[in-house]
């Protein structure tokens, strides 16, 4: 039974930063452990939901990309869905996601959820306290409901504490490369860290439940957040390595051969300015 783990790693230096070797050395044995998993869920048609929540500034994003930076799009596909539209919101309210849950053979991966109806919209004033209220009951049965269809849930908190946030906003602010990360909700959760804490919560006292339990995760340091949320990850869904046929790569065949490097001239390339 191929498993993640144990993340390698001295436990002498837990309190110490991780370096940029170490890091990466780990990230990749790992990876290559999603890639047996991938191979395994195509193998069994295994359905897999992972939500990712969190703070704003809290490493959801990068965590995602290091989790699926080296396996197929077909199998762990990301869901990241924008604001809701006027129809939307007419709408039920988990009907959004609905339509975005695995197939056979899929792990589909929420950048925020269902759960923003717990989080940002409550906060921020998007529903009214009736709404979320409602939501917070029925969603234990939604996840249930989920669980029985033959879906693998896995949900998961990051909680980047009160000093790093504002250093991670101060950064999106003056880096041109991390701007786009700012988004409108962002200076606002910083006002209303309390009022965040509360909903986080309310959220967890009704949604934390035994069958869908959440996984909290400090997030304070980056590297050592994703490579505890990839083990952890992988010890959840039991898999082993697929045996896979043999390929021998075929020669070049020399039948209808001709110069069809010589028959690109005159074509327009890309200038060579590296």
């Amino acid at each position: 039974m191929a498993r993640g783990g144990n993340v390698r790693l001295n436990p002498h230096m837990a309190n110490e930063k991780l370096s940029g070797k170490e890091y990466r050395k780990e990230l990749l044995r790992l990876q290559v452990e999603l890639c047996k998993l991938q191979e395994w869920v195509k193998q069994e048609g295994l359905k897999v939901v992972v939500v990712f929540e969190g703070r704003d500034g809290a490493g959801k994003g990068g965590t995602i990309r290091a989790l699926t930076e080296r396996v197929s799009p077909r199998v762990f596909r990301v869901v990241a869905l924008p604001a809701p539209s006027d129809r939307e919101k007419s709408q039920m309210y988990a009907q959004r996601y609905i339509p975005h849950l695995p197939a056979a053979g899929e792990i589909v991966v929420f950048d925020r959820s269902w759960y923003n109806r717990a989080g940002v919209e409550y906060v921020l004033g998007f529903c009214t306290p009736a709404q979320r209220d409602r939501f917070l009951q029925v969603v234990p049965e939604f996840e249930r409901m989920l669980l029985e269809s033959g879906i693998i849930l896995l949900k998961y908190w990051l909680e980047v504490g009160n000093e790093e946030q504002a250093r991670r906003f101060q950064a999106r602010i003056e880096d041109p490369l991390r701007q786009w990360k700012l988004s409108k909700t962002d200076l606002p959760s910083r006002e209303r860290w309390f009022d965040y804490s509360r909903a986080r919560d309310a959220m967890f006292a009704a949604t934390d439940t035994k069958h869908a339990p959440w996984f909290i995760v400090p997030s304070d340091d980056k590297k050592r957040a994703r490579l505890n949320i990839i083990h952890h990850f992988l010890g959840q869904i039991p898999y082993k390595k697929v045996r896979r046929e043999k390929v021998q790569l075929a020669g070049r065949s020399k039948k209808h051969a001709y110069d069809d490097r010589a028959s690109l001239k005159g074509r327009r390339f890309v200038p060579a300015r590296y």
